[in-house]
């Protein structure tokens, strides 16, 4: 990946496998263990996006096998119980679907599936239309950055524009993620913006700022 702020372009998967609303209880469960995968997009028409069916739409089925007729039939109307008696994508699937975009950040991505409780996004264009997918493991691929990487666009981004006169030189070590930030610098107030700075560096674990400020003369 180069430097700059990482988009979910950058790290979705674009082979995705999806289903349409027709798709039967069997062969959805067939294609998620075929493809390693806990959820699908459900698509029509174009590729439009109109859900998406995980395992936990799946369950109710196992999970009501051996409820009371009875009982199934007066609280039919309950979500999960409703889902046990489904036979069909378009009646399984969680709809609508919680998507992003693909110039969406890191950040952006990782709070919608922590806010929606969601391991997968489908990631969708301005039509609704199905480009790809990103997992809460597309989203950590930025942590496999190289350490030279991270230091050269701290570098880059960060320390040459804020101090591009320091009274000592300012060394940028990254070992297994962790930036640390030596030298002697004129202006104390940016000490803490470049820590700042340097922590939102995409694969950056940890920031150790060491920077001090030259005594006014």
């Amino acid at each position: 990946m180069d430097g700059g702020a990482h988009r979910v372009r950058d790290v979705m998967t674009r082979a995705v496998v999806a289903v349409g609303r027709k798709a039967l209880f069997k062969d959805i469960v067939e294609r998620m263990e075929q493809w390693k995968v806990g959820a699908l997009p459900v698509l029509e028409g174009d590729g439009r996006v109109v859900g998406v069916v995980s395992e936990a739409d799946l369950l109710p089925k196992e999970e009501f096998r051996d409820s009371d007729p009875d009982r199934f039939t007066q609280l039919r109307r309950l979500p999960s119980l409703a889902k046990a008696g489904a036979v069909c994508a378009e009646e399984l699937m969680s709809s609508p679907a919680v998507t992003v975009h693909a110039d969406a950040t890191l950040p952006e991505a990782a709070r919608v599936m922590a806010l929606r409780l969601v391991k997968r996004l489908p990631v969708v264009n301005a039509a609704g239309v199905l480009e790809g997918v990103v997992s809460r493991g597309d989203l950590l691929k930025v942590f496999l950055r190289p350490d030279d990487d991270l230091a050269d666009e701290i570098r880059r981004d960060v320390v040459d524009p804020l101090f591009p006169d320091p009274v000592e030189p300012v060394h940028i070590v990254v070992t297994e993620g962790v930036a640390t930030l030596t030298g002697r610098v004129r202006d104390a107030e940016r000490i803490p913006l470049a820590a700042r700075l340097a922590h939102g560096v995409e694969g950056v674990v940890a920031v150790d700022c060491r920077l001090t400020a030259a005594r006014a003369e």
